[in-house]
This record gives C-alpha cells, structure tokens and sequence, in this order.
C-alpha cells in the first residue's frame, strides 16, 4: 500500500525559502509529484519528474524558483524566491493514470499526501 507524508512546510516571508518533504512508502522517486492548492482555486501541478532521468516539469509561476529532487523513498521541493501568490497546500502524489500525466503533471493519481500549509506572508 502506498503512503505519503509530507513536511516542512509554514510561515515564510516574502522572498524567504522552505523544503517540503514527501515521505513516501510503497512507491519510490522518481514516481512521485509535488502539487497545490490555494483556498478558491484549483489544484494545480508545481513540479514533477520528466520523461528523462534527471528532467523535471515546472509551472510557469515556479521556473527558476522552485527544485524538485529525490532520493529513493524521500521527494524534495526546495521553494525559494517565495511570493505570496505561492501560499497554498502542497500535496505530494503517486500512482499517476498514465506517463502523460506525470510528465505534464497533471492531478491525476491514485495516491495523495494530506499535505502541508505554506504561507508566504509579511
């Protein structure tokens, strides 16, 4: 059975850094996305592994910022630049419906993380 956890996440000020971590059992990096969802809006992919070992996808809002990274059982988003337009719920997920929606990160899978509050305010 498949089981994620995330942590890290907080209160940061505008500008500031946080780590998320997806602890994950059942399931191992590179399978593994990083996903949001901020109060009224849909939930929206941020960063998952590409097709290629060692490629990732981004969202526009998040190139340049954001790192995604994993070692076996561990995912890594390394946020930094935060702005307050990022604060939201980050999820982690697995067990995506087919290659396509993992490469483009699409919030198509069988298994999520309760997720982690991020708050970038002032």
């Amino acid at each position: 059975q498949v089981q994620l956890v995330e942590s890290g996440g907080g209160l940061v000020q505008p500008g500031g850094s946080l780590t998320l971590s997806c602890t994950a059992s059942g399931i191992t990096y590179p399978g593994i996305g990083w996903f949001r969802q901020a109060p009224g809006k849909r939930r929206e992919g941020v960063s998952c592994p590409g097709p290629v070992e060692g490629s990732s996808y981004y969202a526009e809002s998040v190139k340049g910022r954001f790192t995604l990274s994993g070692d076996n059982a561990t995912v890594y988003l390394q946020m930094n630049y935060l702005k307050p337009e990022d604060t939201a719920v980050y999820y982690c997920a697995a067990g995506f419906d087919s290659d396509y929606e993992r490469f483009n990160c699409r919030p198509r899978a069988a298994f999520w993380g309760q997720g982690t509050q991020v708050t970038v305010s002032a």
